[in-house]
């Protein structure tokens, strides 16, 4: 009977009007924690986080459809959380190809600081709910945020004519290989640090994207007589 009343003790107080986004809020943190301790999503139930936050689950259930939805808006938040460090890693950069660069910098170090979160999140299977448009993913601020910079090189002259969004397709891939890999295979010989690495493996395939030089020369002024 002790028991019973020392459980039901620490459940919190029925949330008053106007703290639902509260808590939704507090459901999305205990979820994001859980998964980085865990490091694997199937361990993580809708009874786990309603026992984090001090709730029951039916009210988890109110916020959140199923635990597929839930895992979802925690893949969303994440999202958001990189697309701002990689918006200021590159604030008050004037050069568009190094501010692309340090973009790129930024998505790795995100990735190996938040190492059992980004497994789960982004090398794990896809967490879509059902109902939700597929194309609502490339419409996001962050991957948005990456189109307008490369959008910056194309205009400067500093990449050669091309599509602005498969050019960051292309670089999105290149990134999350790059963290992935790290993740996936810390004991390989790997013949540079993380930071090397990137700056190396980010600048051979900025090469590729470059004008071609006799494209270059005609950009460049021409001395006057």
């Amino acid at each position: 009977m002790t028991a019973a009343r020392s459980s039901a003790s620490s459940r919190r107080a029925r949330a008053r009007r106007g703290e639902g986004a509260r808590l939704r809020e507090e459901i999305l943190a205990a979820t994001t924690r859980l998964l980085a301790e865990t490091g694997d999503e199937e361990a993580v139930s809708i009874r786990a986080v309603a026992e984090a936050v001090g709730v029951t689950p039916p009210s988890i259930y109110l916020h959140f459809a199923d635990k597929t939805e839930l895992i979802f808006a925690v893949c969303e938040e994440q999202f958001r959380q990189l697309d701002a460090e990689m918006e200021l890693a590159e604030a008050g950069v004037a050069d568009p190809l190094e501010a692309l660069r340090r973009r790129g910098q930024a998505y790795v170090r995100f990735g190996l600081r938040n190492a059992e979160a980004y497994r789960v999140l982004f090398m794990f299977k896809d967490h879509v709910p059902e109902g939700v448009d597929h194309e609502r993913l490339s419409r996001s601020e962050t991957f948005n945020h990456l189109v307008e910079s490369v959008r910056r090189c194309l205009d400067a002259g500093a990449f050669r004519p091309g599509d602005p969004f498969q050019i960051a397709i292309g670089l999105w891939v290149l990134v999350h290989g790059i963290t992935s890999l790290l993740l996936a295979a810390p004991a390989f010989p790997w013949p540079h640090e993380p930071g090397e690495l990137v700056d190396r493996l980010v600048d051979d395939h900025l090469q590729g994207l470059l004008p071609e030089p006799d494209s270059m020369a005609a950009r460049e002024p021409r001395p006057r007589a």
